[in-house]
């Protein structure tokens, strides 16, 4: 019972540590898991404090929820435009990644061959979490996020089906070609069969059903469930949750009522969250800091053999070069520098059996290089995207943007010296001098803003909506607290919460009581 209770705080603390880190990377603008990585270096200076966990604990605890909330938010409509691109990197482009970094590791370190290339294999999983915030702040294109998070998507499932292969050739000293061979593409569409089917199976189910809270209980089990009923039919519990989740993604939801959609949403953007910190902190239980520099050389060596073999995507998309289907060249730099290892690479490592020879060098290994793609490349990424123009903003949009901010800090000044005039705290004549100037000012300002918005509609229609989707969270947000209340009963709340989640999710939202059910006009925008 102690032992229990040592592990669950252990959890709690890393929980709030990881909302602590949350709030000041928001402060600090650099990557919330290159955070993760620098806190969980600070812990290894704790050695006292220790997590154990079984290595099939770790991937059945972890992988799926992180595998799953990528695999619902695919659009498989986009997906097929890219399909072979993303296919063609995430299988034959890891089991090149597996040979080339295996040789280099094998050539360089005291590793065997059959050892360097687990390590090969384990370390073949990208992780796009880094690279795809960035990606969305900075408003980069949307097909090379699909791209990145595609191959990200695809390819841990094949890294792990081909790490356990090797893991048991390793563990065996036994490797037959046309066996291993069978194995993992009965493995690989095993588990995708095992995914299509239970993700099939769940949307019909949600379909029949209006409740938010079961609908989303259902993806949890779909998304444990794929994994667990593959693992006992000893298929790929990865690929399972794959097929799943994006089968679920795209079937599902067409059953869901918007205030479903939102909270499902929500629910595993947060699992993903918890699960993605979990692991980056954990490894830093389990890594001793002091490995780090007495292992620098092997660590160098399979940092620079991952990056020669992130060079093999310049060859596999000029073989798909097709006329009219050729993607840009600047998008495969950024393929080629955004293969950063993460969560999956890390929860494979974690979960070598510790009888294996080499265990502690390949955990080393393993965090040096996610170090280093997320300390280097993950921080160099913004200034590659500029570099290469993909993330320009134009000038009409940095022009009203300056004027914005300009107006609503004059306008902050204007109220600041109101508020001491209304208190006395302002001489008359003062107030006289500096006002009107500020409100001149301010009228400039207005008038610069309304021009930029009459020469650019798209600016107007971006911020219109931008403002009315501010008021939708503010009338959700009232709505909640008049439940609290006792002011509207259970059934008002489900009809009006369920019109502003509808909104929220529309093309063109109007806050409620600007549209009725019918979507006709109401009273309200007749008097506006």
């Amino acid at each position: 019972m102690e032992s229990f209770l040592r592990a669950e705080t252990l959890i709690i603390e890393l929980l709030l540590l990881a909302s602590i880190i949350a709030i000041g990377v928001r402060r600090l603008r650099i990557p919330y898991t290159v955070a993760l990585v620098l806190v969980g270096l600070l812990i290894t200076l704790q050695p006292e404090s220790r997590l154990e966990l079984t290595p099939e604990l770790i991937l059945a605890l972890f992988v799926p929820p992180l595998v799953f909330e990528a695999a619902f938010h695919i659009d498989v409509v986009r997906l097929r435009q890219q399909w072979q691109a993303i296919i063609t990197l995430a299988v034959p482009g890891v089991l090149l990644t597996m040979l080339i970094v295996g040789l280099i590791v094998a050539w360089r370190t005291p590793l065997g061959l059959p050892t360097a290339l687990l390590f090969g294999a384990l370390i073949s999983a990208t992780d796009p979490v880094a690279v795809v915030a960035l990606f969305r702040s900075l408003g980069a294109p949307k097909t090379l996020t699909l791209l990145v998070e595609g191959e990200s998507l695809f390819n841990d499932g094949t890294a792990i089906v081909i790490f356990n292969l090797m893991l048991a050739i390793v563990l065996t000293n036994q490797f037959n070609p046309l066996a291993s061979l069978s194995s993992f593409l009965v493995v690989s569409a095993g588990g995708v069969a095992v995914g299509l089917v239970l993700g099939w199976l769940i949307a019909r189910v949600i379909a029949l059903v209006d409740d938010y809270l079961i609908e989303t209980t259902l993806t949890t089990v779909l998304a444990y469930g794929a994994y667990l009923v593959a693992d006992r039919l000893h298929v790929s519990g990865v690929l399972a949750v794959v097929a799943a989740g994006i089968l679920s993604g795209n079937l599902g939801p067409r059953g869901m009522s918007p205030t479903t959609k939102i909270v499902l949403f929500n629910f595993w953007e947060y699992l993903a969250f918890v699960a993605n910190s979990m692991v980056f902190l954990l490894i830093g239980l389990q890594i001793d800091l002091s490995q780090l520099a007495a292992q620098a050389e092997p660590i160098a060596i399979a940092v620079v053999a991952v990056i020669i073999s992130r060079l093999v995507i310049y060859g596999l998309l000029w073989l798909l070069d097709r006329p009219g289907s050729r993607i840009p060249m600047p998008y495969r730099h950024v393929l080629f520098w955004g293969g950063l290892r993460g969560a999956i690479s890390l929860a494979l490592v974690l979960s070598l059996p510790a009888a294996l020879t080499y265990s502690d060098l390949l955990r080393v290994m393993t965090f040096g290089v996610v170090l280093f793609t997320l300390l280097v490349q993950g921080t160099t990424m913004q200034l590659l995207l500029k570099r290469l123009g993909l993330v320009e903003r134009s000038a009409d949009r940095l022009a009203y943007e300056r004027t914005r901010g300009e107006l609503l800090a004059v306008r902050a000044g204007i109220d600041q010296l109101r508020r001491l005039q209304a208190h006395k705290q302002l001489p008359l004549n003062v107030w006289e001098t500096v006002g009107p100037r500020l409100e001149a000012a301010e009228a400039a300002l207005q008038a610069q803003i309304r021009d930029l918005l009459r020469r650019h509609p798209e600016l107007e229609a971006e911020e219109t909506e931008s403002v009315l989707r501010e008021g939708l969270r503010a009338q959700r947000s009232m709505l909640d607290e008049l439940l609290r209340d006792g002011v509207i009963s259970e059934e008002a709340y489900r009809d009006l919460i369920g019109r502003v989640d509808a909104e929220l999710q529309s093309d063109q939202p109007k806050m409620i009581g600007l549209r009725d059910d019918e979507g006709k006009a109401s009273d309200v925008e007749a008097q506006a």
